[in-house]
């Protein structure tokens, strides 16, 4: 489920088919305001291929207004029908969209212009104009900062994958996105999208394709603040069948920060909802829909829970917030934030490979470009992408090359 940031509207990604439902929360009960593909096959037992028909959407900032790409294109939803939006080539496929701040502008990816190197670069869409130009390889959508000014996403790679960080470029149009020197470095690939607090303290990743895992990190200093694995991993190749079922049963989509700074909410196979209060580092279980698997999660614009769950039901929650007024968002301390993160960091160069030009961390030490072309030695207890890089290092000859 996808909450419009600012707007009583979730659009909500249908588990059978690749079909986007609308829901209004403004009145008193959730009104399903439309359906986009609900004519469409259903997915089927089949994993990779249900992974490349689910839609992409994106909310206008401001406006309700909802872009969804799916088997055919972009579409343009809002309460007067469906229509082509202006600014997108017809029948152009993506599998990531974000409006900027502004609304002016769309980021998408991957590349239109395809070719074996489309996942390597992004577009960027003046909706005014319908000029489309190329912007920096990111992937798994664009999470923004409350306080404005900052966007968080992830450029995926099997081996590891980058946390970005951007600033907005607002003076030129359209608006893009400015990747910052500064970054995380996960293990693997195939998360889901980033997802800030909604004080901007906290920035959540949850994935990857291998481990059914969740990381939280501070914001600005990213240290890392919540690691845990949600299912044991087993190690090797195949998986057993029940290790599989597990992570089935745990949603990739079933984390969501609520509007009491501070707590991380997380859906569970049995139907609860945990609550960590990532301040005092305690966690507490709610019974919402025992019995019955959580599917999706996600916090509305006004700070209410929306769950689904495996039986089909939809709930609204209102979480009553602590009157002592001790975890209140202080939006002059969240804009200092972002200014201090900006100003110890720097603008990457636009051209070239990003590993080049980042430091990154993953929430407990950081690695400059030459730490990681030095690295040679790691052991088991490592992060699997510092073990492959130091596999890579010593498999290098003196002219670079590798070497079997």
């Amino acid at each position: 489920m996808v909450p419009h940031p600012r707007l009583p509207l979730v659009a909500a990604l249908s588990s059978q088919r690749p079909a986007v439902h609308v829901w209004d929360r403004g009145a008193a009960a959730l009104r399903e305001l439309g359906i986009v593909g609900a004519e469409s096959s259903d997915y089927g037992d089949d994993d990779w291929r249900q992974s490349d028909r689910t839609p992409a959407v994106a909310w206008h900032p401001n406006r309700p207004l909802l872009l969804i790409s799916g088997e055919d294109g972009v579409v343009q939803w809002s309460e007067a029908g469906l229509a082509e939006p202006d600014g997108v080539p017809p029948g152009t496929r993506y599998r990531s969209m974000a409006f900027s701040p502004d609304g002016e502008t769309v980021w998408a990816s991957p590349s239109s212009g395809g070719g074996d190197d489309a996942w390597e670069r992004s577009d960027v869409l003046d909706l005014a104009t319908g000029t489309v130009t190329s912007g920096p390889p990111w992937d798994s959508g664009v999470a923004s900062h409350p306080a404005g000014g900052l966007v968080a996403t992830l450029c995926s790679d099997q081996g590891a994958t980058l946390g970005l960080f951007a600033s907005i470029a607002t003076e030129t149009t359209p608006a893009g996105m400015r990747v910052l020197s500064r970054a995380l470095i996960l293990d693997a690939d195939g998360y889901e999208a980033p997802v800030f607090s909604a004080d901007g303290r906290h920035l959540a990743i949850r994935g990857n394709a291998y481990e059914s895992s969740l990381a939280v990190f501070a914001f600005p200093t990213l240290d890392r603040v919540l690691a845990t694995t949600l299912v044991d991993p087993t190690p090797g190749y195949p998986y057993p069948p029940e290790w599989c079922e597990q992570m089935r049963s745990w949603s990739r989509h079933n984390i969501a920060f609520g509007g009491q700074p501070g707590a991380l909410w997380v859906g569970t196979p049995a139907g609860t909802l945990l609550e960590i209060d990532l301040d005092d580092e305690t966690a507490s279980e709610h019974d919402v829909l025992a019995g019955s698997p959580v599917t999706a999660l996600c916090v509305t614009a006004n700070g209410e829970l929306v769950v689904a769950n495996r039986a089909g039901e939809l709930v609204v929650l209102s979480v009553l917030t602590e009157p002592t007024g001790t975890h209140t968002i202080d939006t002059e301390a969240s804009r200092a934030t972002v200014t201090a993160f900006l100003a110890a960091t720097s603008v990457a160069p636009d051209e070239g490979d990003l590993w080049d030009h980042v430091v990154t961390t993953d929430g407990t030490r950081a690695w400059t470009p030459d730490d990681l072309t030095a690295v040679t030695t790691a052991t088991t207890a490592d992060p699997g992408w510092l073990q492959l890089r130091a596999a890579i290092n010593n498999a290098r000859g003196t002219d670079g090359q590798l070497h079997t």
